[in-house]
């Protein structure tokens, strides 16, 4: 081989590594053998300057520039792999790049979106697939950082429920992760270790998710989707769900999860992570994605280096008794709300539609049964209600002569009957009161239909899916707050409440402030701006409650009570001595001061 044919074999080596190093951008162990072999080349510029047989100096570094080539372009262009769990619930896929899940197909569940003539079309549930998600460890060691992301993982053990990556470090190192599928769950037994790392500093786990749209209401399911964790001896907390948030864990992290309105991503490990930051960023309304959730958690190293620290992975659906299995109150990244609220939907609600919904398949006709069952569970309150108003009818000829004999002076007239209510006994407020302990049933029953992944596209009469509005009809604009469709159950809901506040407005003195009569009536026009974009099957729920709400009405003043024996009671407690109750002294009080002030107004009046 001569001078000229040792020169171009150099220089094609030259450019083939030049070519590697501008455009693919080595790591720093690939950046080394570069190094050596263009350290090579130069040794057989100035060694072909001394005595040294050229023929001998080429073959020793061309063995040399061949083995360390070699070993750039294989790491180089090594193609990215895929690997599967799988069971018959789920497959999930994860990359050789990072060694982590890039997506998790649901097999039960569909994703529904709609096209530009708003026609439905169903595709594959798909969790943690948005190419710019992150999961990856950063690892201080004597001998540099390591980031995890950058890290190809070679499988030393395969299988459709067992999993075992590993990358080797050029300084000799080893880290490992180890996945486990548990057959007929979502739940991944999850082990990461590091072997010959020596970690000088805390491990630090970063995980980002870009969650995408899964619901045809996105608008609703971006006020249901958050980050959540949980404190050691704390209750589970989350990011907020209407703005970007960032929060500090201030005590150990027990777990963390990325949370859909109906699906959720979360890591439980063994032992608490030390410390943890968790961000919620919203995604703009045109966005492909709802918001993007970055959690930071940190761990000591000494759970890894040399041995196994031990997770849960849970990459699945919101089912209650799945979540709650896993154990340490999982089950509150379930959006069931807080306080009372809560816990009537998680011990009275949700138990009493597990019952319903392991007799029935329909979950509509579940929705009239729990109807049904809340309506006579509150039946002793709705009956003092009915009392309340029944005795008011009976009193309803004493309350008209005081009218008839004060008409010209209202505030007289309030006075004089506030004094019939006490000497018969009767509280006009009686009415009012059940209807208000009945209140936090209500709340708690519009944060459970859009949180109960049972009731998921699900149909009812005209409702495609309880969980959202129903899309009775589709209006060719938009109406700002209300929107481009018209929900019939909410319709019905309108009119139907209109309809039970006539009845309860008949036996109702509104003399004290008649403007509350006309406040009823309005009301469910305001509401119905709300109820419009509200589950259907909350709607759907209020609607079947009032029109038993109207027939109990109807009904109870017709069969349950006697208005001549109700009238003889009432004569009876006309007889007994009285003692007035606290409201019906405040009350008298109140009328006498407007009475006052009113009276000093009509004398400054003809003064001037």
């Amino acid at each position: 081989m001569d001078r000229n044919q040792i020169i171009g074999f150099v220089l094609i080596l030259l450019v083939m590594l030049g070519w590697s190093e501008f455009y693919i951008k080595p790591k720093m162990e690939q950046e080394a053998l570069v190094k050596r072999t263009e350290d090579s080349l130069k040794r057989i510029t100035q060694e072909s300057r001394t005595d040294t047989p050229l023929t001998t100096i080429i073959k020793s570094t061309a063995d040399t520039i061949a083995t360390d080539t070699s070993k750039v372009l294989v790491a180089l262009y090594r193609p990215t792999q895929s690997y599967y769990l799988k069971n018959d619930l789920a497959t999930y896929i994860l990359s050789s790049k990072g060694g982590f899940i890039r997506s998790a197909n649901l097999h039960h569940f569909k994703k529904i979106s709609r096209d530009a003539q708003r026609k439905e079309i169903k595709s594959d549930l798909l969790l943690l697939e948005d190419p710019s998600n992150k999961f990856y460890y950063n690892i201080k060691t004597a001998k540099g950082n390591i980031n995890t992301s950058t890290l190809d993982f070679q499988a030393k053990e395969s299988g459709n429920d067992r999993l075992i990556l590993e990358a080797q470090l050029p300084e000799g190192g080893i880290i490992i992760q180890e996945y486990q599928l548990k057959q007929d769950d979502y739940t991944i037994q999850y082990q990461f270790s590091t072997q010959n790392l020596t970690p000088t500093d805390e491990v630090t786990l970063v995980w980002e998710n870009h969650l995408d749209k899964l619901e045809t209401n996105s608008t609703y399911e971006r006020s249901y989707s958050s980050l959540y964790y949980k404190e050691s001896s704390a209750n589970a907390k989350y990011c907020s769900c209407t703005s970007s948030d960032v929060r500090e864990g201030k005590k150990q992290i027990e777990w963390l999860s990325n949370s859909n309105q109906f699906f959720n991503s979360s890591l439980i490990p063994s032992q608490p992570f030390s410390s943890g930051k968790f961000e919620t960023e919203m995604a703009p309304e045109n966005s492909n994605i709802l918001k993007t959730l970055r959690s930071t958690v940190s761990f000591p190293s000494g759970l890894v280096d040399g041995k196994k620290f031990e997770m849960k992975l849970y990459v699945g659906p919101n089912e209650y008794n799945r979540l709650h299995a896993i154990g340490n109150n999982l089950e509150d990244v379930i959006s069931y709300g807080w306080s009372v609220f809560g816990t009537i939907n998680k011990y009275l609600i949700r138990p009493l539609f597990s019952f319903l919904n392991n007799i029935l398949g329909s979950k509509g006709i579940i929705i009239i049964l729990m109807t049904l069952l809340v309506k006579l569970l509150v039946f002793p309150l709705s009956y003092k209600m009915l009392q309340s108003q029944a005795k008011m009818m009976a009193l309803k000829p004493e309350i008209d002569k005081v009218k008839a004999r004060l008409k010209d002076d209202m505030q007289q007239q309030q006075v004089e009957t506030m004094k019939l209510y006490n000497e018969f006994g009767v509280n006009p407020l009686g009415g009012c009161f059940p209807l208000l302990l009945q209140t936090p049933i209500w709340i708690a029953l519009y944060r459970f239909f859009p949180a109960t992944i049972d009731f998921r596209q699900e149909s009812f009469l005209w409702a495609k899916d309880l969980t959202s509005f129903d899309e009775f009809i589709s209006l060719p604009f938009s109406i700002p707050f209300f929107g481009d469709t018209l929900s019939l159950f909410a319709i019905l809901w309108v009119i139907s409440t209109i309809i039970f506040t006539y009845y309860n407005s008949k036996t109702t003195d509104f003399s004290a402030n008649p403007s509350m009569l006309y406040m009823q009536y309005l009301m469910p026009l305001f509401f119905w701006v709300m109820f419009n974009k509200t589950a259907a099957g909350l709607t759907c729920y209020m609607f079947f409650s009032n029109l038993l709400n109207i027939g109990q009405t109807i009904m109870g003043k017709t069969l349950l009570f006697d208005t001549d024996k109700l009238r003889a009671s009432l004569e009876l407690n006309k007889q007994k001595p009285k003692k007035k109750g606290g409201w019906q002294q405040k009350m008298e009080e109140m009328m006498k001061e407007r009475q006052r002030i009113e009276m000093e107004k009509q004398k400054a009046q003809k003064k001037k």
